[in-house]
This record gives C-alpha cells, sequence and structure tokens, in this order.
C-alpha cells in the first residue's frame, strides 16, 4: 500500500495509465494483472435541435453550458416531437437524459401556456429512488430559466404524506419508480386524472435494468398504465434511455407493448478508458476437498480502495452484495487510518437497505467530493450523476457485459480518461473471463430477457387492472396472448368475478398486493436492534433464509451484528451488535421434478431439453469463514421450512454409450454430473442477462423422470425469468465455454475457479473436474449442427 498520502483533488488529475501503473508497483501486484485494454478517446459530432424545440428551453440547456446536442440527441428528440416512441441505447455520459429531457421541456412549457386546463405532463419511471432523485435535482437546475413552468416532483415511499397531494395536483414532471406505479399511483387512479389526462411522456430511464421476472412484471405495470391514460383519453409517446445493449427496440417493444425506434450510433466524445483485469493471487490456504483457494475479491478490492484513497483518486468500487460492500469500506477505512488519519471518513458504504436519509446524505457527499472512495452495490450503478470520479472497482464481475459497462462508465463522466479495474472472483466465469479478454471486450452486450406472458406474472396483474377497472375481453390483446386463458382460473381461485361482460375484483383486501413487482416472494423482512429496537434496515423476504437465518453475520454502516432470531411468522430478524472474526454462508439442499418437457432436441444419444419443474428447497446449515481470508471454520444446522418453487428449466441426459465413449464410470459419473453443472451455472450470465443468483441447478446420476443421469439449471423465479429458456437456446455455445473453462484451469482436481460453487449444499463433494471435461466433450459431439 502507498504510504505517502498525495492530498486529495490537489492539482492535475493523473492520467488512468498512470494510476494502474502506481496500483501496479511491486512484482506481485504486476503478475495480478492478466490483460490491459486501452479504449482510445472518440471524437464527437454535433447537430441541431429540431425546430420544434422552444427556443426558451434551447436557451436553458446553453446557460448550462451546452451548446449544441450530439446528433444522437438531436435525433432521439425529432422522433418524440413526432409521436414516436424511441430507446436512446448509448454509452454511459452519452447525455442520453438531455434527448428526452429536450422534447418533454419543450412540451411542458407549451402546455404551461393553455388557456385553460393543467397543461401537459410527463412521467419519468427510474429502477431505483437515489436515481429518481438525482434526475429530479438535475431537471431543477437545467429547467430553472424556465421559472414555474416545469415543476418536477419525486413521488416515491420517501415522499412526505403532506407533499404527496401537491405532486398530484400542480407537479407536471413526476419522477417514481414502478413499485408506486403499481402500488400507488394505478390503484388510486381518479385520484390521478387530471394528470393522466394530459400525460404525453412516459420516460423510462435505465431501461436495460427490466429484465427477467422484475423487467416482466414492469412490462405488466405499463400496460396498466396505458390501458388507464386511455381510459382519461390520452395516448403517452414512450421515451427509453438504455446503457449499450443488443437490440434495444426488441426488448424496449415487448416492454411497453408498442413499437419502439431504436438510436444506438453514439456521437458524443469520450476520454480515454484503461480497463485492467486483475487475478487476485493464490494463498497457501486450502478449501472444501483440499482445493487452493484464491485471495478473495473482497480483500483485493479493499486493498485497491485504500491505495486509490491514499493517492487521492476518487473512486466508487461496485460489489455485489450489501454485506461485500459494507465490508471493503471497513477494511479500507481501517487501513487509510494507519496513513492518515483524516482518510477514513472520506470513504463509505452505500447499499440499498439503508434508510432514505442515509443514502440521500452519502449521494450528496459523493457527488460534491466529500467522499474520495465508495463502496457500492449496483444501487448506485444506474445513473446517479458521479460527475468528476476517476476510477472504478468491480469486485467481481456484475453478471452482464451491459452491467460491466455500465459500472466501468461512472468514471470519467466530465469527460476526462479513466481507469476500470475487474478484479476475479474465485468463481468458474470470473476466472474464464480475465483469461478470455476477448469474451468481453470483442463481444456486443446481451440481449435483456424478459417474459410478460409468464402466468405468475401476468395472472396478479390481471386482477389488479380488474380492481383499476372492470376487465372486458377487449383488454386481453393488451396484456398478451397468454390472458384469456387465465380469466377462467382466476374466476375458479375466487380473484375475479364476472358480471355481465366484465370481470371484477371484489375482495376486500388491495389487488395490487397480491404480488411484489421486483419478484420477492412476500413483504422484506425487517432488521431490529434486539436491546433497543431499532429499525437497522430491511432484507428481501427471498433472500432471508439465507443472509439473516439465526447466526448470520449481518453488517450495517461499518458495524457488524449477529443475528439471534429470524421469526418467519412476523417478518422479523432480531440482531445484536457484536465482533465475530468470521462471516457466514448459508448451505442448502436441492431436489427437482419434471412438470412438462416442452422442448426436446437429440444431442446425439442423449437429449437436450425445456420445460417445467417443480423445485424444493431448503436451507439446512451455515459455514463461518475467516475474514479476508475465506478459510472455513466450521458448520452450524439449521432448521427452517422447505421452500417450493415451480419455473422453467433447461435439461440434458447422456446415455451409457455416452457415459462409455467418454470414459466416465460409474464412481466418477456423480461428481462429473455434479461439476458439470456447477460450472454451467457459472458461466450462463456470459449468454444471458442473469446472475448466478438467479438461476439454480441440479444434477443426479440417476433421474427418477428421465431414468438417465441428468443435469438440470433452472430459472430461481417463479413462472420462470427467460434464462433458462436462452440457455435452451445458445446451448452449444454455452456448453463448449463451460468445457473450456474447466479445461483451462491449472488446478489439479478442481477449485472455486472452475468447478466448485459457494452455493453448494453437498460441500461441494463429490465433484470430478476430468470426467467433466470428457463427459461434455463427449455431449457436445453429439449437438446439431447451427445451435
Amino acid at each position: 500500500m502507498a504510504s505517502n498520502p498525495v492530498p486529495p483533488d490537489a492539482g492535475a488529475r493523473p492520467s488512468p495509465g498512470m494510476i494502474l501503473e502506481r496500483l501496479a508497483r511491486g512484482a506481485t501486484r504486476a503478475a495480478r494483472i492478466t490483460h490491459t485494454e486501452h479504449l482510445p478517446p472518440r471524437i464527437g459530432r454535433h447537430a441541431d435541435w429540431p425546430e420544434q424545440i422552444r427556443p426558451e428551453v434551447i436557451g436553458a440547456i446553453r446557460s448550462a453550458g451546452i451548446e449544441r446536442p450530439w446528433a444522437h440527441q438531436a435525433r432521439t428528440s425529432e422522433h418524440a416531437l413526432r409521436g414516436e416512441s424511441v430507446v436512446v441505447a448509448t454509452g454511459t455520459a452519452s447525455g442520453k437524459s438531455l434527448a428526452y429531457l429536450a422534447p418533454v421541456l419543450s412540451t411542458l412549457l407549451d402546455g404551461s401556456e393553455a388557456p385553460n386546463g393543467r397543461g401537459a405532463t410527463a412521467l419519468y419511471l427510474a429502477p431505483t429512488k437515489a436515481l429518481a432523485a438525482d434526475q429530479r435535482r438535475a431537471v431543477r437546475e437545467l429547467a430553472a430559466p424556465l421559472g414555474n413552468a416545469v415543476r418536477p416532483a419525486v413521488y416515491d415511499g420517501d415522499t412526505p404524506v403532506e407533499e404527496r397531494e401537491w405532486v398530484r395536483q400542480y407537479g407536471n414532471y413526476v419522477l417514481t419508480n414502478p413499485d408506486m406505479l403499481h402500488r400507488g399511483i394505478l390503484p388510486a387512479h381518479a385520484r390521478w386524472s387530471s394528470f393522466l389526462r394530459a400525460l404525453r411522456y412516459v420516460v423510462i430511464d435505465e431501461c436495460h435494468s427490466y429484465r427477467g421476472v422484475f423487467g416482466s412484471h414492469v412490462a405488466q405495470v405499463i400496460r396498466r398504465l396505458r390501458r388507464i391514460c386511455a381510459r382519461y383519453g390520452s395516448e403517452p409517446v414512450f421515451l427509453l434511455a438504455s446503457a449499450t445493449a443488443a437490440k434495444p427496440a426488441q426488448a424496449a417493444t415487448r416492454l411497453t407493448g408498442l413499437p419502439v425506434v431504436e438510436i444506438t450510433e453514439d456521437t458524443s466524445p469520450r476520454g480515454e478508458l484503461v480497463f485492467a483485469l486483475w487475478e487476485p493471487p493464490l494463498t497457501e490456504l486450502h478449501g472444501e476437498q483440499g482445493a487452493p483457494v484464491r485471495r478473495t475479491a473482497t480483500a483485493e478490492t479493499a486493498d485497491l480502495l485504500t491505495d486509490l484513497a491514499v493517492q487521492g483518486v476518487r473512486t466508487v468500487a461496485f460489489v455485489r452484495s450489501r454485506r461485500g460492500a459494507e465490508l471493503i469500506a471497513l477494511i479500507a477505512q481501517e487501513r487509510l487510518a494507519e496513513v492518515d488519519r483524516s482518510l477514513p471518513g472520506r470513504v463509505a458504504a452505500y447499499r440499498g437497505g439503508y434508510l432514505p436519509e442515509e443514502r440521500r446524505a452519502l449521494e450528496r457527499a459523493l457527488h460534491n467530493g466529500d467522499l474520495l472512495g465508495l463502496a457500492a452495490t449496483t444501487a448506485l450503478e444506474l445513473g446517479v450523476d458521479v460527475s468528476g470520479l476517476d476510477a472504478v472497482v468491480i469486485a467481481g464481475y456484475p453478471g452482464t457485459r451491459a452491467s460491466l459497462w455500465q459500472q466501468a462508465g461512472r468514471a470519467g463522466r466530465s469527460g476526462q480518461g479513466a481507469l476500470a479495474v475487474l478484479v476475479a472472483r474465485d468463481d468458474p466465469l470470473d476466472t474464464y473471463l480475465v483469461h478470455h479478454p476477448e469474451a468481453l471486450f470483442d463481444q456486443p452486450v446481451e440481449s435483456t430477457v424478459l417474459d410478460p406472458d409468464n402466468p405468475y406474472v401476468l395472472a396478479p396483474h390481471l386482477c389488479a387492472a380488474a380492481a383499476e377497472l372492470p376487465l372486458t375481453e377487449s383488454d386481453f390483446a393488451l396484456f398478451g396472448p397468454a390472458a384469456g386463458g387465465l380469466m377462467p382460473q382466476l374466476e375458479a381461485a375466487n380473484l375475479l368475478r364476472r358480471r355481465a361482460k366484465a370481470w371484477h375484483w371484489t375482495r376486500r383486501e388491495r389487488a395490487a398486493d397480491l404480488t411484489d413487482i421486483r419478484g420477492q416472494g412476500g413483504p422484506p423482512v425487517q432488521i431490529v436492534e434486539a436491546g433497543t429496537g431499532r429499525l437497522l434496515g430491511t432484507v428481501d423476504a427471498a433472500a432471508a433464509h439465507t443472509t439473516v437465518h439465526d447466526g448470520a453475520v449481518h453488517l450495517h454502516q461499518g458495524r457488524t451484528h449477529v443475528v439471534q432470531h429470524l421469526d418467519l411468522a412476523d417478518n422479523v430478524a432480531l440482531v445484536e451488535e457484536a465482533s465475530p472474526p468470521y462471516s457466514t454462508t448459508a448451505r442448502d439442499t436441492t431436489a427437482i421434478a419434471v412438470l412438462e418437457t416442452e422442448t426436446e432436441i437429440p444431442w446425439g444419444d442423449g437429449r437436450l431439453c425445456f420445460g417445467s419443474v417443480e423445485v424444493t428447497n431448503q436451507v439446512v446449515s451455515f459455514l463461518r469463514r475467516k475474514l479476508i481470508t475465506g478459510e472455513v471454520l466450521g458448520e452450524t444446522k439449521l432448521d427452517l421450512p422447505p421452500r417450493t418453487l415451480r419455473t422453467r428449466a433447461v435439461w440434458w441426459t447422456v446415455t451409457e454409450d455416452q457415459l462409455d465413449a467418454a470414459r466416465v464410470n460409474p464412481e466418477q459419473l456423480g461428481g462429473a454430473l455434479h461439476a458439470a453443472e456447477h460450472a454451467s451455472i457459472g458461466m450462463l450470465p456470459l449468454f444471458a442477462t442473469c446472475d448466478r443468483w438467479d438461476i439454480g441447478g441440479v444434477s443426479i446420476p440417476l433421474h427418477p423422470d428421465t431414468l438417465l443421469p441428468t443435469v438440470f439449471v433452472y430459472d430461481g423465479h417463479p413462472g420462470g425469468a427467460g434464462f433458462a429458456e436462452r440457455a435452451f437456446h445458445t446451448a452449444a455455445a454455452w456448453l463448449t465455454a463451460t468445457r473450456d473453462a474447466i479445461a483451462s484451469c491449472e488446478c489439479e482436481a478442481g477449485c472455486p475457479s472452475c468447478i466448485q460453487s459457494p452455493k453448494c449444499g453437498n460441500g461441494n463433494d463429490p465433484l470430478h473436474k476430468r470426467g467433466a471435461i470428457r463427459l461434455l466433450g463427449e455431449l457436445l459431439r453429439g449437438a446439431p449442427q447451427g445451435t
């Protein structure tokens, strides 16, 4: 670690290459960089604003220091003003906000001069509260010269009750999120009637984040919004902004149900980006089954954040988990205190689950430069303006190339050069990527996967729609082809009642409460300090069994707590502050049954299948791991109820002849299948917009439904999320990469970098590395051409 701190923010900023050179000083540090990619700067290309943009709006934009728009901004505005829904999918910091704000502000200004009525309105949807709050600040600053013509207001769960009536009556640019639209605005649409009647534009920011089950829910919420708008006589134009994505118009059309034009050519300038791939070194420690263990990405990222803060380099370290963000900030603060007592206070953690006032204070401190370093979850990934950052450290591949570039783009947002470092976890996909940089830098970003027709998603939204306005057969086309077939089931369940030609919601409870659109499976679990009753935060219901079980270690703003008791009936986890020398990791067991095989194709003698399955999962124990090193200290049994999930899966089978050809004997079979399952789960995020924690797997030498050795990979959400279907359609490339990742790992018998899984319920036993390579090779030999 650097010993002589550079005064923060002093003097000229060092180049990204110089920052990386300082980080890599020393023989052991330099060897950790497996690849460095240099993205050259790009010159921008200007255009003129469309003639329909009001001169006052152009003047306000010029007052903000922007003389002329980039060409993609002008093209986006042209489509919007022609009444065409449009998605702008360009790089981070390319000015997407201004591309949609210019036509929106111009239209609001026109409406403010209407002799009667409230004039035009616009609705802005963000996936996070932080982004909505940040956008309100940006709109207020930009629209200040327009006086009272533009009245931006946030309407979300943090909005005080006394402010909400003002927003409904007077706000003409309302910023909210899909959750509030689902639970608060649409069920009370009569109170929003004047706003909705005048609604001209709906802005959907960071629309690439609406994927999987969450994206499928949001797609149905948007259809409900369109239906209510039609009731009040409006037909808003949808303006979508996305990070660079494959086929953005196709994804936007699936999200909104409308034809959407795409703008993908990025004509903004970009500073130099230096992107380093960083692999932590092997340690002398050994993990499960004696496997070699690498230094954790958490420890490595904490070191890098410390060094960057000492250099005065403004940095965000993106971390995949809440606990990881807390731990990295804590370690960095302790190490900075050894260098300069003024520095620990300039590094902090940022994650979901914080109270609103805590989040806002951190956002302000980062924005104005009071903070030098922040360890953040993806809650800060999306769009929040953190101009002036010099570097981004990414602790583990974030699951998709789209998210990787989104996070890397947080630095250099003022046009200066930037450094991005991807620190690999001890994980098959991360290891593969740092040694196959072409998979990151020579491949397009993924297509967004969502399935609005998922009956587990669609059914509760049909109920919510019926509660808003009685449903008729004419509505079915809006909600999708599966809507009509679900109505008899909803009637039989006494959720809807048909009267004359319409279906009505007749129950006393709120229909919007039937589902949590983030797919979290129930109300969040409150984390409460046992001694004081103080609410520390919340955790999603679906994650409670694995993160706040009895004995779990929970971090909150640098303070460590141990869970005394998880009360599932009351959705409360009681915790006490403590300082254990370990972290905890839950372990579970899983069984799977085939409900329906929808598609089946031969792979030689074997079969590749896709269909519906039922998964039974139970958290059975947790491991205690030593901090920093990850060494296992012990295992404790848990008594938690099993949970059942009906979902979608891809699975493949092999025959006795294929096993003979692969030279896999009965003693090796269980380990070979198990190893292939682990590695394939680890590699799937390279081919579908998912995280390995969004999917699960089961392998069995003789499955009772297939009567053959079988490996399943399934979506971890009710009804499926589209990931397993994507795996089915890309199976040859997916399983080829899986085999190559296992074969290229330098370990002898298997390790976390290839076939061991951090969430294996069987303690990563049995595993057979060589058998998995031969088995996958034989399976792929039978793959049909073109798959």
